[in-house]
């Protein structure tokens, strides 16, 4: 039996969210998310947190503004980082160019995003 590739074309879904953000999900289940995501320059979202989840973002393109309870961390590509349950967070793109990561959720954040 063989692993079939996918690419972003074959993804699960799409998605937009935020200021014209883009999204596509590889793995969508209750334990565990895998998202691609775009983030066009001058972007960010909303600060939140996650009851259960942990998050991991990993930088594939651009330069990412993670904010952690107050702090932040600028990310490059093939940097990432961990995000806790109930830390309060958000990501930006604060270049002239498109933001690109992987975003990592244990289990998935379906019914877990408290926006603040």
């Amino acid at each position: 039996m063989s692993n079939p590739v996918f690419s972003r074309s074959e993804c699960i879904s799409q998605y937009r969210w935020g200021d014209d953000c883009h999204g596509w999900n590889f793995v969508d289940t209750d334990a565990l998310s895998v998202k691609q995501e775009l983030m066009p320059p001058d972007t960010s979202e909303q600060l939140h947190y996650h009851e259960k989840a942990t998050q991991i973002f990993f930088i594939l393109k651009g330069r990412a503004i993670l904010t952690i309870d107050g702090v932040e961390s600028m990310l490059k590509p093939e940097q990432g980082i961990t995000i806790n349950p109930g830390q309060k967070h958000f990501i930006s793109n604060k270049d002239q160019a498109d933001l690109e990561f992987i975003l990592y959720s244990y289990p998935s954040i379906k019914n877990d995003r408290i926006n603040l």
